[in-house]
C-alpha cells in the first residue's frame, strides 16, 4: 500500500494562514469578554459574523494553494493521493 503525503503550503500562504488565525483567536477572545461585560446580542452576534468570515477565509486559502498545486503539478498530485477533485470536495465542505 502507497503512503500518502501531504501537500505542504507554501511559506507565505502558511504565514498568511497563521495570521488570519491569530486575528480569529483575538475576535473570538473579544467575544468572549463582549459576553462577560453583558454587551448587547446585535453586537455579539456582529463579531461572531466576522470571526466566522475570517475563518472561512482561512480554509478558503488553504484550498486555493492546494488547488494550485493540482493544478501546476497534475500527475504529482495524484500520485500522492490528491486528485483535484479532492480539493472540490474540500471547497465545497466550506461552502
Amino acid at each position: 500500500m502507497s503512503e500518502v503525503r501531504a501537500v505542504e503550503l507554501p511559506d507565505e500562504v502558511a504565514a498568511e494562514v497563521r495570521r488570519r488565525l491569530r486575528r480569529v483567536a483575538g475576535q473570538v477572545a473579544g467575544i468572549e469578554r463582549m459576553l462577560d461585560d453583558g454587551r448587547d446580542c446585535r453586537d455579539i452576534a456582529t463579531q461572531v459574523s466576522a470571526a466566522t468570515h475570517a475563518l472561512e477565509q482561512a480554509g478558503l486559502r488553504i484550498v486555493a494553494a492546494g488547488m494550485k498545486y493540482c493544478i501546476e503539478n497534475p500527475e504529482a498530485a495524484v500520485a500522492e493521493g490528491y486528485p483535484l477533485d479532492t480539493f472540490e470536495k474540500l471547497l465545497l465542505k466550506l461552502a
